[in-house]
């Protein structure tokens, strides 16, 4: 008799519901129950620690028919699960609008002809998900995600399974995590009986006190409440001894000394006035730029407290420019015939005329319904739609509308400004800048600090990501009156726009935001805050990693509790244990719960039936409506205790709809996991579990060579990281042509090489007897065909070069209000251009080629040789990184998951410029990590 615990969703019948509520878990679990599933598959003492075997959205997933000789998997037909669609008759928008012909490979999909596809004869993880039982059904074979591959671990000559060496190293690198966190536990302990003994002088005392009071009671699987800590984990002096988390860092002083400046006064008594005068002044701007450097992480006093500024103030927001008419000649058409619309519903129309290029969007049925469903109210709201004639219009079909007209007239206005003259731009972009000035700062606690982002958004239609179900609704536009000033109360309340005011003014202490409004697509509040790099983002960011350094400590405890809560009698405990198994080793997010307006995202605890799928011994599909509205699939194995419990968690009458965990709430498990460590939520295991990863292969990293193959050997640690802890993704759209772009300019410089050593042969032609004949031929990627395109690229590459340069030529000195250069000048710059051209027909013609540059010699030909190969090797190396990391999301481990003080001791160990792995602005938001720490600093 079959279970329809996990059957496809195409052919699970509804789940029956008792007076309309769903069916609840058992209180308790029998132990009949557990003894029945551990026949079928028995689970150890150990807890296997989990690997994602797939990832990544999926572009379709077909159900198969249900095989007639009853095969199961997990008690169901097959694992396969259907996809979301987007419109009503089955298929996705991109089916529709897209032509698969004109997508790269990698993102092309693949449809079923109706023919039988044979199924890979290969091991379980390339087998398709169907059960192999049915094999006979011909299914149509799922276009499965990325899996992790030995390339792009670097290391493919292994003998062991990959699966089986990702797990051994997690097991290994959790097994450290668990020693670290009992060292560090012991060692605190020693140092609190110390200090302990240090206050009791007297021995009586002493003895007294040696029967300690009665430890108080566990709450839930926690510690003892930890006392009061320092903001950021920052101690006071005298407690560093205490603190193994942290390193004390040499303070720097702030201000110069007086005496410093006393004795330095002194010496200078034999100088002139002026001197001494111009002297004193450099030392002043010194001492004051050293009072701007304001190092917060070093500042004790800092604490954690709910006042986040006492004075404040700053210049308000900038609101988009509004919306200028169309020309009377740019019209919409509908039915064919051109329309005139209220100045309200012509904005919106033009929202979507001008984005008529966005095909992924425009041609989206969801898109263009909650478009056209905003558009025909702002119609009706606004008196309609008249032709020529003023005769009403009654727009009510969307396909009937024509928004040609009105791109092309945006499309237009893109060419032309594009077009501009460099100096034009230069122009128009000091202009603006000179008007947002006064908004791109404000005077936070007397300091002058950035702000993140000072302009209201402006209106448009909505897009979202993934398949969000409000796509194409209209943003309306942002008025003062939705907007909430936040201000110290002596500083001046910045001015609304005239003929307007402010929802209100408030002088909230506790807020870090300057202004705030709330959205009217899904009711979000909207703030102005701070920039990145400025003191309270940077103290967020600290905070943030230090809470996650603080879990090191703790992490023992909370895995020893959870592996034996996965046992647990009590329904409850058991799924609180197994929702935290799986946030820590594969990354979910905790969840949170929807209303009906929002789109259904879903995280661990609010998973409901549909979005697991299982399939005997142990593996898990995950499914469902993520973050921003992407759809998040995952392959994974799990521990045979936790997929038995995933199938208790299933089991009848539970179906469609139902929750998994629904004893469990996000509330509640953080609850829960704050008895163990204060400020501990689900999403500190995500940082914690990169960052201690990072931290171990850092400590084992053995990098020399280059500054490239350094740089290699980071990106390489850092895509364990994001294979280890699931930081995972797609293949992007732009990768092969990228990767073919890179492939050409390598050709390119091997080109060159040739070219250089037929030049050796014509300074001296008996080196040709002197090397192996080998030596001068060219290389077997280089033919005839690839050479003559490559020839022309570079003719034309150069005819842009000099053809560009004349014409900034010319706008400067325009600019300067000089008389232009005669395009004569232009015709005898490009003499240079036919030069190349037939020396590169002569080339071809004679296979040879004249040495080039002033006294050419071999000595020089080979220095210059030995360059090319040097970057020749540096590209090869850099096209080797971007195709490993085609699958992982490095950027994401690396800002916002890794502590970048990780990434700052690497530097330092490995003498590599840091510029070469933060950009200028991650330098300025992670300031503070990479001036706080030394190359001894450990996580």
């Amino acid at each position: 008799m079959s279970s329809e615990d996990d059957m496809p969703l195409g052919r699970r019948k509804p789940s029956l519901k008792t007076n309309g509520d769903a069916p609840k878990s058992m209180d308790t679990i029998p132990k009949s129950l557990d003894k029945a599933l551990d026949k079928a598959n028995p689970s150890s003492s150990h807890v296997d620690p989990g690997m994602s075997v797939r990832f990544g959205p999926v572009e379709k997933m077909d159900v198969d028919d249900p095989p007639k000789n009853g095969a199961q998997t997990n008690g169901n037909v097959n694992g396969k699960r259907k996809s979301r669609q987007n419109g009503s008759n089955g298929k996705s928008y991109k089916d529709a609008s897209s032509d698969d012909e004109e997508e790269p490979v990698s993102k092309r999909r693949r449809v079923s002809n109706g023919k039988a596809k044979p199924e890979p004869a290969s091991d379980s993880d390339d087998a398709p998900l169907v059960s192999k039982k049915s094999k006979a059904k011909s299914p149509t074979l799922l276009k499965k995600p990325p899996k992790a591959t030995e390339t792009a671990l670097g290391d493919s000559d292994s003998d062991t399974p990959l699966g089986e060496r990702l797990t051994k190293e997690k097991a290994v690198i959790e097994e450290r995590a668990e020693k670290e966190a009992k060292e560090i536990l012991k060692e605190e302990k020693k140092t609190k009986t110390a200090a302990a003994k240090k206050k009791q002088p007297k021995k009586e005392e002493f003895d007294a006190s040696e029967s300690a009071p009665p430890t108080k009671k566990r709450q839930t699987n926690g510690t003892s409440t930890p006392g009061k800590k320092q903001m950021n984990g920052v101690k006071k002096d005298e407690s560093d001894d205490d603190a193994p988390l942290s390193r004390k860092v040499p303070k720097k002083k702030v201000k110069a000394e007086p005496k410093a400046e006393s004795s330095n006064s002194a010496k200078k008594g034999s100088k002139t006035n002026a001197a001494a005068k111009k002297e004193a002044e450099e030392e002043d701007e010194a001492a004051e730029a050293e009072e701007e450097e304001y190092r917060w992480w070093e500042d004790p006093t800092k604490g954690d407290g709910t006042t986040k500024w006492t004075t404040l103030e700053h210049a308000g927001v900038v609101f988009p420019p509004t919306h200028e008419s169309l020309p009377k000649n740019v019209k919409l058409r509908y039915d064919g015939v051109p329309v005139t619309l209220a100045l309200e519903a012509e904005e919106i129309a033009c929202f979507f005329g001008s984005m008529l290029n966005s095909t992924h969007n425009v041609e989206n049925p969801t898109f263009q319904k909650n478009f056209f469903e905003d558009f025909t109210k702002a119609l009706k709201d606004s008196g309609g739609a008249k032709d020529k004639d003023g005769n009403r219009v009654n727009i009510k079909d969307f396909k009937k509308c024509d928004f040609n007209n009105i791109f092309e007239y945006y499309d237009m206005q893109r060419a032309q400004k594009k077009a501009l003259p460099g100096a034009e731009k230069k122009k128009l972009k000091a202009e603006k800048d000179a008007a947002e000035a006064p908004y791109m700062y404000c005077t936070w606690d007397g300091r002058k600090q950035k702000v993140g982002n000072f302009r209201v958004e402006p209106p448009g239609l909505f897009r979202g990501r993934g398949e969000h179900p409000k796509t194409g609704k209209v943003k309306a536009r942002v008025q003062p009156e939705q907007i909430i000033i936040n201000i110290g109360k002596e500083a001046t309340v910045p001015a609304p726009p005239e003929g307007h005011r402010w929802k209100e003014v408030k002088h909230d202490q506790e807020g870090t935001w300057l202004a705030m409004w709330q959205e009217n697509i899904n009711g979000a509040y909207k703030y102005v805050m701070l920039a990145a790099n400025s003191d309270v983002k940077g103290q967020s960011d600290h905070k943030k990693f230090e809470k996650a350094r603080e879990l090191k400590k703790h992490i023992a405890h909370i895995r020893a509790d959870y592996n034996t809560e996965l046992k647990a009698e009590k329904m409850a405990d058991r799924q609180r244990a197994t929702a935290v198994y799986l946030i820590d080793k594969f990354a979910l997010r905790a969840g949170n719960e929807k209303g009906e307006d929002e789109a259904d995202t879903v995280g661990c605890c609010s998973l409901k039936f549909e979005h697991v799928t299982l399939k005997p011994p142990n593996t898990v599909i995950f499914d469902f409506l993520g973050k921003d509205s992407i759809r998040f699939y995952d392959e994974v194995t799990v521990d045979a205790q936790v997929f038995k419990n995933l199938k208790i968690f299933k089991k009848a009458p539970k179906g469609e709809g139902d929750e998994i965990f629904d004893r469990l709430t996000t509330t509640g498990l953080n609850k829960h996991l704050a008895n163990y460590m204060s400020g501990l939520t689900a999403k500190v295991f995500r940082t914690y579990n990169a960052s201690w990863t990072m931290a171990n292969l850092l400590r084992d990293l053995k990098s020399a060579g280059t500054i490239q193959e350094k740089i290699k050997d980071y990106n390489d640690a850092n895509r364990r990281v994001a294979i280890l802890c699931n930081h995972k993704r797609t293949v992007a759209a732009g990768h092969v042509g990228q990767m073919e772009k890179m492939s050409d300019r390598i050709k390119g410089l091997k080109y060159q090489k040739w070219r250089l050593k037929q030049m050796m042969i014509d300074v001296d032609p008996k080196i040709k007897k002197k090397k192996d004949a080998d030596y001068f031929e060219l290389e077997d990627d280089l033919d005839e065909e690839w050479i003559q395109e490559h020839q022309n690229y570079l003719v034309e590459e150069q005819r842009q070069k000099i053809e560009k340069k004349f014409a900034k030529e010319n706008e400067k000195l325009v600019a300067e209000g000089e008389r232009e250069m005669k395009p004569k000048e232009l015709n005898e710059r490009l003499e240079v251009v036919k030069e190349l051209e037939q020396k590169f027909k002569k080339e071809n013609k004679t296979k040879k080629v004249e040495a080039e540059g002033k006294g050419p010699t071999v000595e020089k030909l080979e220095n210059s040789l030995s360059k090319l190969d040097q970057r020749i090797d540096n590209m090869l190396l850099q096209a080797e990184d971007k195709e490993n990391n085609k699958e992982v999301a490095l950027g994401t481990s690396k800002i916002n998951y890794i502590d970048p003080r990780l990434t700052v001791i690497f530097c330092k160990k490995f003498n590599v410029p840091i510029e070469k792995l933060f950009s200028k602005t991650l330098r300025e938001k992670f300031d503070w990590a990479i001036q706080s720490v030394d190359e001894d600093w450990e996580f």
